[in-house]
């Protein structure tokens, strides 16, 4: 059952009122950090209340359902594609996409880069590093973040944005927070090299339960579906 417009309204204050508390504790600024809407098995209603109420970032799973959603959307929406994406799926990502958060192998920017070539766009590319060394999430493990980001190359149609990762799963935000404190090091670090890393300036980290944990720590972008959209309809 989707929320109403009204409840979605009220959603949003709840949020950056958290968003806001968050950023004072810290002296940082409320425009520091980009709210991206997590829209996944949300409807395309749902998507137009959002934009209602300001929303122009949304972030998506998976790559039909984002192109369901975004194929046709206005200039000012972007889109993310923030889950997995599978090797056969990747030039479907690049068409829709406007960044994509879950890059973690070589062969990804390349298929990446040959079809934003040819859409002649430029694709904002995040990566994403396992910083909770959990089984059951992708990404670039921790003892090899270092070196697959000293090994990186210059696509010509992509910008290497930053880092991404997921909290812990544990139901106790603060058991994220060594995770995000070792993805804003390892940001910073290569930030500070310039070059390919001139625009390296992203932490993609913090969702619904940890986003206080993740702003303490550094994020520039929330990943939030459940506290503004409800709970999803699988």
């Amino acid at each position: 059952m989707e929320i109403t417009l009204l409840e979605m309204q009220s959603r949003l204050k709840a949020l950056e009122e958290r968003i806001l508390k968050a950023v004072k504790k810290v002296n940082r600024q409320r425009e520091s950090v980009q709210l991206i809407w997590v829209s996944k098995f949300h409807s395309i209603e749902a998507v137009k209340n959002a934009i209602q109420l300001g929303a122009t970032d949304f972030g998506e799973n998976r790559v039909q359902e984002a192109e369901l959603k975004f194929a046709n959307r206005p200039q000012n929406i972007r889109c993310h594609i923030i889950g997995p994406v599978q090797s056969n799926k990747l030039k479907k990502a690049a068409i829709v996409a406007d960044a994509i958060h879950s890059v973690h192998t070589v062969e990804a920017l390349k298929k990446l880069n040959q079809t934003a070539m040819e859409e002649n766009k430029i694709l904002e590319i995040y990566f994403q590093i396992n910083a909770g060394e959990e089984e059951t999430k992708s990404g670039i493990e921790v003892k090899e973040a270092n070196n697959f980001l000293e090994h990186l190359v210059e696509y010509p149609h992509l910008k290497y944005r930053g880092l991404m990762t997921i909290g812990k799963n544990t139901g106790n935000p603060e058991d994220s927070r060594e995770c995000f404190r070792f993805l804003k090091n390892l940001q910073q670090k290569f930030y500070e090299k310039g070059g390919i890393f001139k625009d390296f300036n992203q932490l993609s980290m913090g969702m619904t339960d940890d986003l206080e944990v993740a702003i303490e720590e550094g994020s520039t972008i929330l990943r939030i579906g459940t506290a503004l959209f409800g709970n999803r309809n699988y």
